[in-house]
């Protein structure tokens, strides 16, 4: 597709491949981080336009979903992202429309994961920085309903946790308070609840949220039956919700129990003195996983892919979520001081980068894989060049290897993955820009990015525009720091929390 001629200006000054109607224009001038803050305005404009106060824009059609309970997750997704980038007039917008929130109130089955990491994670992240290093950026007597509204949304949600275990269940009704009768709960759905309830409970001083969330966490720190964990620190990845013992030993970092793994070591990031335990259980994961996980392809040994394992088999599949893990290798490598850690999680991101650089968009796919006896025909010339072939080509804006090429920026300070991180940005303004906001593509291996999906999802707010202007920022208290010196920590939609003190 072409680039629209409202990025044009901004786009083109920054170095960003641009089209006008007689072909490629490329200039330099302004800061990356201005194209950023552009791109994330033009998405933003066209949500507030067209689908605000509904959750997400329909960037082709200029329509709106509302698949995250109708109470505006774009808005709220958009918030720690605006903070950092100084933006003060959408700031407002967002706390306006927070304040006038009923979250009492939705016709939607609510899931209790979806709405704690994007709508309760993403007002705790604004209060935290907007008390904190950004608390100039707006009238300080609008940052309260913040805190206010994150507990009037935990109230409505904490009727999950009673179960007899106190795993809760995901899929609830708030207005009956029911749920929808499931067995079982999934490890990642059950174990990305508790830095952000945890972060309620420290900042108001009631116990009750943290206390309920450590509670289903702790089933997972001391999974029962042990043959559910075949490896040490690796598990199954489904929980039983009325005994809280595991109901199977699926191990991998693919989506269902990724986000598991990433808060442990961010759970110790928060609070090394509370959280020491999630500690072990990470770096016994970390372990088990580079010992009994790691797969290379074999037409391209060099590259470092996590298989997952089940029943002694193992699955030689992989996610563009689960491209999230050399981020986290990095991150516990660089504050534990492990250097294997670090080494480790830059073979993934390495790996993680090929699967953007051998398609023909420049942007990795869905799902993929590197199991040679079922390569495509059609695929083989790919197999053999890039060490992968793609099982599903969509990309819905997924944030992952951005972030891990963020994070190996920040721990490593080579120039290089700050170009990555670069380059993906490039690919998604050529093919997912539309004239109002950002689209999803169904075959990142076609030359046009095989058409366009109409829908925004909130985390391009969130995720993807934030890691990449991170990349490109000046340093401020919010950035990941090498080593043990982190003030904040990133939930897994990549809202900053600042870091527990009890001063």
């Amino acid at each position: 597709m072409r680039t629209h001629l409202l990025a044009l200006p901004a786009l083109a000054a920054a170095g960003v491949p641009v089209y006008s109607n007689s072909g490629p224009v490329v200039r330099s001038g302004d800061s990356r981080a201005d194209a950023v803050k552009e791109a994330f305005s033009h998405a933003w404009d066209g949500y507030y336009e067209h689908a605000f106060p509904h959750d997400e824009l329909h960037p082709i059609s200029n329509g709106y979903g509302d698949s995250r309970n109708g109470w505006g997750a774009s808005a709220v997704d958009a918030l720690s992202t605006a903070i950092i980038m100084n933006n003060a007039t959408i700031v407002n917008q967002i706390l306006d429309h927070i304040a006038a929130v009923d979250y009492s109130k939705t016709d939607a089955t609510v899931s209790l994961f979806e709405t704690t990491i994007r709508y309760l994670a993403g007002m705790l992240s604004g209060y935290d920085l907007l008390k904190g290093p950004a608390a100039d950026l707006v009238d300080e007597g609008k940052v309260e309903v913040l805190l206010e509204q994150s507990k009037n949304l935990a109230d409505v949600l904490k009727f999950a946790f009673d179960t007899p275990s106190g795993v809760p269940f995901n899929n609830i009704n708030i207005t009956s308070e029911e749920n929808d009768g499931s067995e079982t709960n999934g490890l990642a759905v059950t174990g990305t609840l508790v830095l952000e309830w945890t972060r309620l409970s420290d900042l108001t001083g009631d116990d009750e949220y943290a206390r309920l969330s450590q509670k289903a966490q702790d089933y997972l720190l001391h999974p029962k039956p042990d043959e559910y964990e075949p490896f040490p620190g690796l598990v199954g990845s489904s929980i039983n919700i009325e005994t809280g013992e595991f109901a199977d030993g699926a191990v991998s970092w693919n989506g269902g129990a990724d986000s598991y793994y990433e808060y442990l070591i961010k759970m110790y990031v928060y609070d090394p003195e509370r959280f020491d335990l999630y500690r072990e259980r990470w770096v016994a994961a970390a372990q088990s996983s580079i010992k009994y996980l790691a797969s290379h392809p074999s037409s391209r040994p060099g590259l470092t892919f996590l298989a997952s394992y089940e029943d002694h088999e193992y699955g030689l599949v992989s996610q563009h979520l689960t491209c999230f893990d050399g981020g986290n290798f990095l991150l516990g490598g660089t504050v534990l001081d492990r250097q294997e850690f670090i080494d480790f999680g830059l073979e993934l991101v390495a790996a993680c980068h090929e699967t953007y650089n051998a398609t023909l968009t420049g942007i990795g796919p869905e799902q993929f894989s590197w199991e040679p006896g079922s390569v495509p025909d059609d695929q083989r010339e790919l197999y053999e060049r890039a060490g992968f072939f793609i099982q599903s080509g969509g990309y819905i804006l997924r944030p992952e290897v951005i972030e891990s090429f963020y994070y190996a920026w920040r721990v490593t300070g080579d120039q290089q993955y700050r170009e990555w991180v670069w380059n993906a940005f490039v690919s998604i303004n050529k093919y997912c820009r539309t004239e109002t906001g950002f689209a999803g593509l169904r075959d990142v291996n076609a030359e046009d990015g095989g058409g366009r999906d109409d829908n925004q999802e909130s985390f391009l707010f969130a995720e993807v525009l934030k890691y990449i202007y991170l990349t490109f920022a000046p340093e401020g208290e919010w950035q990941v720091k090498k080593g043990s010196g982190n003030t904040f920590v990133y939930n897994t939609e990549a809202h900053p929390f600042k870091v527990y003190s009890s001063n």
